[in-house]
C-alpha cells in the first residue's frame, strides 16, 4: 500500500464534511456499508482507510461537505439531512 493511498479518521472527516475525526467511528456503526480500515493497529491506535474506497462511498452516499455533526455528536442534529 502506498502511503498516499491511505487516510486517517481526520482526513475522512474532511472528505465527509464532518466537524471531528472522532465522529468517523460513529459513522462506522451507523453505516454498515462504510468501508472498513485496511490497517487497524488496535484499540486507541492508528486506523487507516483506502482513500479511493472512502471517496467512492462518500459519492454514493451523497456526502459532499453537506453533512456536519453537531457538538453533541448527532450527525442528524446539525445537518438536518434525511
Amino acid at each position: 500500500i502506498d502511503a498516499d493511498d491511505v487516510i486517517d479518521a481526520r482526513e475522512i472527516a474532511s472528505v465527509l464534511g464532518l466537524s471531528h475525526g472522532n465522529t468517523v467511528s460513529l459513522y462506522q456503526r451507523r453505516y454498515p456499508d462504510m468501508p472498513r480500515p485496511v490497517i487497524d493497529m488496535g484499540q486507541g491506535r492508528c486506523k487507516l482507510w483506502l482513500r479511493a474506497e472512502i471517496e467512492a462511498w462518500s459519492a454514493r452516499e451523497g456526502f459532499r461537505h453537506e453533512h456536519h455533526v453537531s457538538l453533541d455528536g448527532d450527525p442528524y442534529g446539525a445537518a438536518g439531512f434525511e
